[in-house]
């Protein structure tokens, strides 16, 4: 891995392990997200693997929480769940420019619904 890119991978792992960053975080463009950050509390965020191509960064990201509140028709379980939100992250001299994410939701609704 060249230089830079290896400071753009120091720089979006630091950036998600920083619980400073946790509502950036949970900014997506998926229609659901305020239900979400409502449904979901103690949410942790930690980085599972990244993938580097020059000035883009794309990291897969486990979020554990507790299922709180309300969500996609199901009531509060109280289990803590764990779901995978992947980031891409694009950089302009050496800072990040733009962010994006997506959750995967076809792994955290099994986990809450009633058996």
């Amino acid at each position: 891995m060249q230089t830079m890119e290896r400071k753009n991978v120091e720089t979006v792992t630091a950036f998600i392990e920083d619980i400073a960053n946790r509502s950036l975080l949970e900014k997506t463009d998926q229609f659901f997200i305020p239900q979400f950050v409502e449904a979901f509390s103690d949410r942790r965020y930690t980085v599972d693997e990244i993938l580097v191509q020059e000035a883009k960064v794309i990291a897969k990201i486990f979020m554990t929480a507790v299922h709180s509140g309300h969500f996609a028709g199901s009531a509060p379980t109280g289990k803590t769940v764990k779901a995978t939100q992947f980031r891409e992250f694009r950089f302009i001299d050496g800072k990040i420019a733009e962010h994006r994410g997506w959750f995967d939701t076809a792994t955290l609704l099994p986990q809450i619904q009633a058996h």
